[in-house]
C-alpha cells in the first residue's frame, strides 16, 4: 500500500473545493411561452361574415375552443386563456387589454373570411328613347335606340388561408403599448422612479421590443400558413393589415398574429369549416405551427407532423 501524506490529502481537498466553487450551476432555461391568449373573433350581436348557412363568429369560437384544448394537452405548463368561450363580444380594446392584463407571451385570434359576389352585366337589347333638340320653334323630337343591360351575381371564387401580422406602418402604435407595457411590469423600490416612457434609451429599448414582436409573429404565421399547405389548403400568404378588425395585433404587447381559415362565401371552405373534421384539422395545424415556432425560439428543430408541401406566398 502506497502511503499518502497529509499535505497530498490536503491539496486534494483545495482542488475538489475550487471546482465545488468555481464550476457553474447552470440555471434552467426560462420558458419561451408561459401563456397563450387565444382569441375567437366577433360573438355575441357581431356576428362577422356570414355564409350560406353559418355565420363567422360561430366558426371563430369552434375552432378557438379547438385549438386552446390541443394546446392544453399539448402544453400543461402552459397557461391558456381565452377572449371569450361563449356567445358573447368583447370590444377589440377589451381584447387587447386583457392580453396585455394577463401578460401574454403569443396573441393568436380565429377569424373566417369572406368576399363580396361579383357584378355581371350583359346586353338584354335595346329600347327607343325619345328626346328633343332645339328651342321654340326650332324644337325638333328624336328618336334613338338605347342598349339594355340585364344585371346579375356569381359567387368569388376567393377561398383558401391567411395570415396576417401588423401593418409595419403601425409599428409606432405597437411601440407605444410595448412601452407602457414594460412600464407597467417595472418592477421598482420605494426608492425609485419609474422610467419616462419619452427617454431616448426607454424608446429605442420599447422598439427594440417591437422589432423582435414583429418578428416573431412573422415567424408564427408564416409556421401557420405553412402547416395549412401541408393539409392540403390553399395559402394566400402572410399579409400586413391596418383595418379596423386588425386592431387587436398593434394594440397587444406580445407577438401577435390573425389566422383567416377560410372563405365563408365560398361553398367548398364553408362546408370544411363547419365540419368536425375540418374544425379539428385547422386546429392540429395552428397547434403544430405554435409547437413548432416554441421549438425555435428555445433553439430546438423539430420535424412537423404533417406532409411537407409547398412554401407559402408572402404578400407585403
Amino acid at each position: 500500500m502506497i502511503k499518502i501524506s497529509t499535505p497530498v490529502y490536503f491539496l486534494s481537498w483545495l482542488v475538489m473545493c475550487f471546482f465545488s466553487f468555481t464550476t457553474p450551476v447552470p440555471h434552467p432555461q426560462k420558458p419561451s411561452l408561459r401563456t397563450i391568449i387565444i382569441d375567437a373573433g366577433h360573438g355575441g350581436h357581431d356576428h362577422g361574415a356570414k355564409g350560406e348557412y353559418s355565420y363567422e363568429k360561430d366558426l371563430c369560437l369552434e375552432v378557438a375552443r379547438k385549438v386552446g384544448k390541443k394546446l392544453e394537452i399539448q402544453y400543461p405548463e402552459v397557461k391558456i386563456l381565452y377572449t371569450r368561450t361563449t356567445d358573447t363580444y368583447p370590444t377589440i380594446h377589451e381584447r387587447a387589454e386583457f392580453a396585455n392584463a394577463n401578460k401574454g407571451d403569443l396573441f393568436i385570434s380565429i377569424h373566417a373570411n369572406a368576399a363580396p359576389p361579383i357584378r355581371h352585366t350583359k346586353l338584354a337589347g335595346y329600347r327607343k328613347e325619345t328626346y328633343y333638340t332645339g328651342k321654340g320653334k326650332k324644337r325638333k323630337k328624336h328618336i334613338r335606340s338605347v342598349p339594355r343591360y340585364t344585371v346579375y351575381y356569381t359567387d368569388n371564387p376567393s377561398h383558401g388561408t391567411e395570415t396576417y401580422i401588423w401593418a409595419a406602418d403601425r409599428t409606432d402604435e405597437k411601440e407605444k403599448f410595448i412601452g407602457t407595457d414594460m412600464v407597467a411590469n417595472e418592477e421598482l423600490d420605494s426608492t425609485e422612479i419609474a422610467p419616462d416612457i419619452t427617454d431616448p434609451q426607454f424608446k429605442a429599448k420599447a422598439l427594440l421590443w417591437t422589432k423582435r414582436f414583429f418578428d416573431k409573429s412573422y415567424m408564427l404565421a408564416v409556421l401557420v400558413e405553412e402547416e395549412f399547405v401541408k393539409q392540403g389548403r390553399f395559402s394566400r400568404g402572410v399579409k400586413q393589415r391596418n383595418h379596423k378588425g386588425i386592431w387587436v395585433l398593434q394594440a397587444t404587447s406580445m407577438p401577435s398574429i390573425l389566422v383567416e381559415i377560410g372563405f365563408l362565401t365560398y361553398k367548398n371552405d364553408e362546408k370544411y369549416m363547419n365540419s368536425e373534421d375540418g374544425q379539428n384539422e385547422i386546429a392540429n395545424n395552428v397547434t403544430e405551427s405554435v409547437k413548432r415556432y416554441k421549438a425555435a425560439l428555445e433553439g430546438r428543430q423539430i420535424r412537423s407532423e404533417t406532409e411537407t408541401g409547398s412554401e407559402p406566398k408572402k404578400s407585403f
